[in-house]
């Protein structure tokens, strides 16, 4: 025979169910709301929630929802090449406040001599092989969404850059002339204008195919370009006009980027008494309004940790300075006096991602903090950050 105090228990474990969750009872619209106010790093734990949840955290209206609330997060994407293979990874902020690079399967394969450029939410994707379609990222749910076709086909080793919401695509057309087509990202369409880049200074007709291979990049709404050989033209859209410029022509584009208009730039130089990597000495700066060059401070200690590494990417990341770089470790090469004689398969490469907050202080100086700074993947060898770009999510 029960007790009373046994009946009583079982009375109230019959008469008491589990206590559902509340917010799967509440209106959508309260729902998204909640939902818009959470970052997004939490998402993918949400959508492990139910399959309401999981519908709930890729739908525009949840993101539509976000920007109405000035709840928008910078994100950083990634195109790592791979040996033959090109793949998108997106910087994650672990819960523990550590950082990892997580690839996107969802995404589509890359070819060669793609061109990426991110606009707000969007990353577009400029073909670099004749046969290859341009296409657009929606970044908030990962859809591909096909561009219209160029005005010029083939166009071959495409770079893109921005200015007054007009996408400058230079390309190779067959085996010799270079041009530049506008795309309007306001339109999604393409302007009829077509640019002629190949100019003519000082009694000699330059071409812009070498910087095909180089770099460029946008400052003060002008497109700055240069090559291997460290010649650099200013290209200014308000005046269609190409001209020489000596101020930037010992910037690598691929280790610079810019931040509220200011250039940040790693001048780095080979160590030839180990393994032949880069070393960096600082971040040198360069603001166009005042014409003048200077340093930022307040990085020593994390120069000190950089005493070696293979390549060097720069991003701006939502005002923030961002930067990966990469380093092996593991038997590298066997050494003949300076030289490196014979590479180990079995090496790897760790890639290493710093974020560095930027302040203007008094006297104009530029001091950089670290925020954080470690580890973010292991891969091998054959690895390199391709390219890094800021999206608004």
């Amino acid at each position: 025979m029960l007790s009373k105090r046994t009946k009583t228990m079982a009375e109230k474990e019959n008469s008491s169910p589990e206590t559902p969750s509340l917010i799967p009872s509440l209106p959508e619209d309260i729902i998204i709301d909640i939902l818009a106010r959470v970052s997004r790093w939490e998402y993918p734990t949400l959508s492990l929630v139910s399959k309401q949840f999981q519908s709930l955290v890729a739908s525009p209206e949840l993101y539509a929802r976000r920007s109405l609330l000035g709840c928008t997060e910078h994100c950083l994407y990634v195109v790592l090449c791979e040996g033959e293979n090109k793949r998108w990874y997106t910087l994650r902020r672990n819960a523990n406040g550590n950082r990892s690079l997580v690839r996107i399967p969802s995404l589509p394969p890359l070819t060669r001599g793609e061109s990426f450029l991110a606009v707000g939410s969007k990353i577009y994707v400029f073909g670099g092989t004749n046969d290859t379609s341009d296409f657009s990222i929606y970044c908030r749910s990962h859809t591909v969404q096909p561009l219209p076709s160029m005005p010029l086909l083939p166009m071959s080793d495409t770079r893109a850059a921005i200015i007054d919401d007009k996408i400058y695509v230079m390309g190779r057309l067959g085996d010799f002339q270079n041009l530049i087509v506008l795309f309007n990202t306001k339109t999604n369409m393409w302007e009829p204008e077509i640019l002629k880049p190949d100019i003519e200074l000082h009694g000699e007709r330059r071409s812009l195919d070498s910087c095909l291979v180089g770099g460029w990049l946008v400052l003060a709404n002008k497109m700055y370009v240069n090559d291997f050989t460290n010649y650099c033209l200013i290209y200014d859209p308000k005046e269609n006009i190409w001209r020489p410029d000596d101020t930037l022509r010992s910037v690598k584009m691929p280790t610079a980027c810019v931040i509220d208009d200011i250039l940040y730039y790693f001048p780095t130089f080979l160590d030839f008494t180990d393994n032949d990597d880069y070393v960096a000495i600082n971040i040198r700066t360069y603001d166009p309004k005042r014409s003048c060059w200077g340093v930022v401070k307040g990085l020593n200690k994390l120069f000190s940790k950089m005493k070696s590494f293979r390549c060097i990417h720069a991003a701006n990341y939502g005002g923030k300075l961002a930067l990966f770089y990469s380093g092996r470790y593991g038997n590298y090469c066997t050494r003949y006096g300076n030289y490196c004689t014979r590479r180990d398969v079995r090496s790897k490469k760790k890639i290493w991602y710093a974020e560095i907050l930027l302040e203007r202080r008094h006297g104009g100086k530029i001091w950089g903090t670290v925020e954080w700074c470690g580890k973010v993947l292991v891969a091998e060898d054959s690895c390199n950050v391709l390219k890094c770009l800021n999206v608004i999510v």
